[in-house]
């Protein structure tokens, strides 16, 4: 499958855990079928634009939110910020601020 599936799904699975949900929690808000639900977030199914906007709205995040920093993947493999971006971003909003800190204090030390 595409990069783009692959990283759609990733970030889908990142928001949806991050909220709490399961799979079959996430198909229900959805309307999706759990198994859909899976297959996106290992990037086997392309999405569509439909089925995109209902997991969103049913993981309560904007659509841009699932596209954003997007147009770099085919480097990803090689892109750290990204991967920073991505595990980050995949974080709740206070673990967020405690990677920040510790990132903070590590390069306090570093330039010791």
């Amino acid at each position: 499958m595409s990069e783009i599936a692959k990283v759609i799904g990733q970030r889908i699975r990142n928001y949806r855990t991050q909220k709490g949900f399961s799979q079959e929690k996430l198909a229900e808000l959805s309307g999706c079928h759990p198994t859909y639900i899976g297959q996106l977030e290992r990037g086997e199914k392309n999405a569509t634009l439909e089925s995109i906007e209902r997991i969103s709205s049913a993981l309560d995040i904007p659509l841009s939110t699932l596209f954003e920093k997007i147009d770099g993947i085919s480097d990803e493999a090689d892109n750290i910020p990204l991967k920073c971006y991505e595990l980050i971003a995949s974080k709740s909003k206070a673990q967020q601020e405690q990677i920040y800190k510790i990132l903070l204090e590590m390069d306090v030390y570093k330039n010791k």
